[in-house]
């Protein structure tokens, strides 16, 4: 597994992982929809969104016109992926501007149904400013069981996402849906969603897929692991101690600091 994203220590608790929703575009975010949408600010958040789900695709996280991602753009808008796109195929036009109650307010396409989602992860955590939710492999396998890989076993894992949560499940698109994942969103920056996928949350739209992309691996080496016939070796508890104080002092979020995490194996 190679490296890994983690804020720098010297941005700590004033870092991008706890930006606040006014500090990802505050000039766009104060200014009229229209105003908004055509800022520069949007117009290079757009460009984030159509990389990152451009790299869905090529790494076969999404099929179809599986998968979305949105951002903050300023207090009070967010710009979300469209429904019925490949996540290969969007151009800028293509990324709607909603407010944060999902009314699509620019835009030349209708909002991806499953927007109800990230705006239960938005209210629910101010810390989120980007969401990426995607069907990758070896997460969804997971998911198709209720379960998540034990913890305790890649140091660079436990650095970025440690213990995931999963979500039960309910019709996607739903409000129901969407408020599943509300009891884990302050603890968890990964969830797993029942029978559908995951969804990560983090500082910006880049951030999100690579922990998509780290929690992937991390399932499929777990796999691949228990194929080879021997006892997993866990990090010693002491370590994983100095992991979370790293984490707390990075504020990265994580269910063993608050008491509300499962076993390790």
């Amino acid at each position: 597994m190679g490296q890994t994203w983690v804020p720098s220590l010297e941005q700590g608790r004033e870092g991008k992982q706890n930006a606040t929703p006014s500090s990802h575009a505050a000039n766009a975010g104060e200014a009229s929809p229209l105003a908004a949408a055509s800022s520069p600010e949007a117009a290079a958040l757009r460009a984030e969104i159509i990389a990152v789900g451009r790299k869905l695709w090529e790494r076969q996280y999404v099929d179809g016109n599986g998968g979305n991602i949105s951002v903050r753009l300023g207090a009070h808008y967010l710009l979300c992926t469209p429904t019925m796109v490949s996540k290969r195929d969007m151009e800028p036009a293509d990324i709607c501007l909603s407010d944060l109650d999902g009314n699509i307010l620019a835009g030349d396409r209708l909002r991806t149904s499953e927007l109800l989602l990230h705006l239960e992860i938005y209210k629910g955590n101010p810390r989120a400013c980007a969401i990426v939710h995607c069907h990758a492999p070896y997460a969804t396998a997971f998911a198709m069981t209720g379960s998540t890989p034990p913890v305790g076993l890649i140091s660079e894992y436990e650095t970025t996402i440690g213990p995931a949560a999963v979500a039960p499940y309910e019709t996607p698109g739903t409000q129901a849906f969407a408020q599943t994942v509300r009891p884990f969103v302050r603890d968890h920056n990964t969830i797993l969603l029942s029978n559908h996928g995951i969804v990560c949350w983090a500082d910006t739209v880049t951030h999100a897929e690579w922990l998509v992309e780290t929690f992937e691996s991390y399932c499929k080496a777990y796999l691949i692991a228990q194929q080879i016939g021997r006892p997993l070796a866990f990090i010693p508890d002491s370590k994983i101690q100095e992991i979370l104080a790293i984490k707390r002092r990075l504020g990265l979020p994580d269910a063993r600091m608050s008491g509300q995490a499962g076993p390790k194996g």
